[in-house]
C-alpha cells in the first residue's frame, strides 16, 4: 500500500429533524467541495432549546479526507 495523507477538519451540522440528520447534512455539504472522504466521527451532540422545547439538533463531527498536495504553481 503506498502511503498517504488525510486532512482532519471539524465540522457542525444542523437539523430540525434529528442528530443524526444534522450529522449527514455536515458529511453530504463537504462532499460538495472535498474529494475522497474517508473517516466521520461525531465528537459532541447538543440541542437548542427555546421555550422548552428542542428547536435544533446539532453534531459536531471530524472528517477526514486524503490530502493531495497541489503541484508547484497550480492556482496561480
Amino acid at each position: 500500500m503506498a502511503e498517504s495523507v488525510y486532512k482532519i477538519i471539524e465540522l457542525v451540522g444542523v437539523s430540525t429533524e434529528s442528530w443524526e440528520k444534522a450529522a449527514s447534512v455536515a458529511v453530504e455539504r463537504a462532499a460538495g467541495s472535498l474529494r475522497d472522504l474517508r473517516i466521520a466521527e461525531v465528537v459532541q451532540l447538543d440541542m437548542h432549546v427555546e421555550g422548552g422545547k428542542v428547536t435544533l439538533y446539532r453534531a459536531k463531527i471530524k472528517l477526514s479526507f486524503k490530502y493531495e498536495e497541489q503541484p508547484a504553481g497550480a492556482g496561480a
